[in-house]
């Protein structure tokens, strides 16, 4: 399960782009906590605490217990707004997760026994097609990563969810199929052989054909 981190933050009593402007000229950035059919609650947090967090890269995929005057509230990050020319925090969403409550994340995917995979070792490309899958998980039970096992692929797979063992409670947001996340494609090199190979074949064929038709007008 993914680790649950501390964030220190503190009421937030006024509103608006002016109170924002503010707590930024103070290093701290505006907040919102939300959900779990309570009313929302304004706070602010240090911008190094959140900017810490954010550099991560897994800030919304990690709960939260948000301290605020020695309360603390387990949540997760819903989004994170940034300024179009800096790139720092301007403001965050935090979504509250009451007991049994089950979102959706999304998950790093783990390639493992690349060294060992026969369609590697033959020559293939590890094509992947989702570096990421979301998932519908419980609070409490978020992963920081699922497992594709590549021990046993052969050239021309096709490797897919059904193949990763997830999580208990854990299910794909995607359920209408069994989506694609990697293949074992044939390099570049191997393609453009083959196609030489037909090419030829076809040039042979043609010219067999011709010279047959020359032998019947004879």
């Amino acid at each position: 399960m993914a680790d649950i981190l501390n964030i220190a933050a503190q009421k937030r009593d006024g509103a608006g782009k002016g109170n924002a402007r503010a707590l930024r000229g103070e290093g701290r950035v505006p907040a919102v906590i939300y959900g779990e059919k309570k009313d929302p609650e304004s706070i602010s947090l240090a911008i190094n605490d959140i900017t810490k967090l954010y550099n991560t890269g897994r800030i919304l995929s990690t709960l939260l217990d948000v301290d605020i005057d020695g309360k603390k509230h387990r949540v997760i990050a819903r989004d994170i707004q940034l300024h179009p020319v800096r790139d720092t925090i301007l403001h965050a969403d935090f979504l509250r997760l009451g007991k049994g409550a089950k979102i959706a994340v999304e998950v790093r995917v783990n390639f493992l026994n690349e060294e060992t995979c026969p369609g590697l070792k033959s020559g293939g490309v590890l094509n992947v097609v989702r570096y990421t899958v979301e998932l519908n998980c419980p609070a409490d039970n978020i992963p920081e990563a699922i497992e594709l096992d590549l021990g046993e692929a052969t050239m021309g797979d096709s490797l897919h969810i059904s193949e990763v063992k997830l999580p208990d409670g854990c299910e794909p947001v995607i359920s209408d199929r069994d989506f694609t996340i990697a293949t074992i494609a044939a390099p570049a090199a191997v393609r453009s052989d083959a196609a030489e190979d037909g090419e030829e074949a076809e040039d042979a064929e043609g010219e067999e054909g011709q010279e047959a038709e020359e032998g019947g007008e004879e």
